[in-house]
C-alpha cells in the first residue's frame, strides 16, 4: 500500500479551485483507499462557509478525507516543534500527524513547511 496523504489548508483550496495535478491525486487516492487525512485545525482554518465550500464537503464522505482531531500527544509533539521552529499552530499539527502516518503532505506552502523539516525528517512535501 501507498502511503496516506495529509493536506494542509492550501492544499484544501487548490482541491476546492479544483485544481487539476492535485484533484487527479486525491481522487486516485481515494479509488485505491490510500488514506487521505486532514487535521481538523486545517479545516478550522479554511473554512469560510458558502456555497462552493458546502459542494466540496462531498469529499468528506465515509469513503473520502477523513478529518482527524488532534490527540493530546499529537498536540503536545506539535507544541514541542512550535518551540523549535517558531511555525504556525496548525503547519506543526499538520506536520506531527503526517509524520505518525509517514504520510505524504500536499501544500501550497512548501517553504513554511519546510522550516518543520528538521523536526520531522521522514515527512516528505509536495506542491499543490
Amino acid at each position: 500500500m501507498e502511503r496516506g496523504i495529509t493536506l494542509d489548508t492550501g492544499a484544501l483550496i487548490a482541491l476546492e479551485r479544483r485544481r487539476v495535478h492535485i484533484t487527479r491525486r486525491i481522487r486516485a487516492a481515494i479509488h485505491y483507499q490510500d488514506p487521505v487525512t486532514v487535521p481538523s485545525p486545517v479545516v478550522t482554518e479554511w473554512w469560510r462557509g458558502g456555497r462552493r465550500q458546502q459542494r466540496f464537503m462531498a469529499l468528506f464522505q465515509p469513503k473520502g478525507l477523513r478529518v482527524e482531531a488532534p490527540s493530546f500527544e499529537l498536540a503536545r509533539i506539535a507544541g514541542e516543534a512550535i518551540a523549535l521552529t517558531n511555525a504556525t499552530a496548525v503547519d506543526a499539527i499538520v506536520m506531527a500527524s503526517a509524520a505518525q502516518r509517514g504520510d505524504i503532505v500536499y501544500t501550497s506552502d512548501l517553504s513554511d513547511l519546510e522550516h518543520l523539516r528538521d523536526v520531522f525528517p521522514g515527512v516528505r512535501l509536495l506542491p499543490v
